[in-house]
């Protein structure tokens, strides 16, 4: 989920680099709720800078979802402000990625979560 549809083919196209084909967007963290509720996904990847619903706000939806209070969140921001990531993590994020990134950082944090 990111609101720059740039930044969404991005992440996609990394994502398609390290073996992920099945991969759905949303443009915003009201829509990436609404499709996590609607539909099983093994994973979210999630910027954290969005309008109306940040990122943040996503996560601690999801976190307070009985059904999905399980799934797999990565964080994804350009900032690397410390109390930004100590956020992320008291709110549940599993990981969390600093842009710019690569595939095999991507890689490697998918895989700190996935197992």
């Amino acid at each position: 989920m990111d609101d720059y549809p740039t930044m969404r083919r991005i992440v996609r196209n990394l994502l398609d680099q390290i073996g992920y084909k099945e991969v759905e967007e949303a443009g915003d963290g009201v829509a990436a709720l609404e499709r996590v509720r609607a539909t099983r996904f093994d994973l979210v990847i999630s910027d954290w800078n969005m309008e109306p619903m940040t990122g943040l706000d996503l996560l601690k939806q999801i976190r307070a979802d009985a059904a999905l209070s399980k799934l797999p969140f990565i964080m994804v921001t350009a900032e690397s402000k410390t109390e930004n990531v100590v956020a992320a993590k008291q709110a549940g994020a599993s990981q969390y990625i600093v842009k710019p990134f690569t595939a095999e950082t991507l890689k490697a944090k998918i895989a700190a979560v996935m197992g």
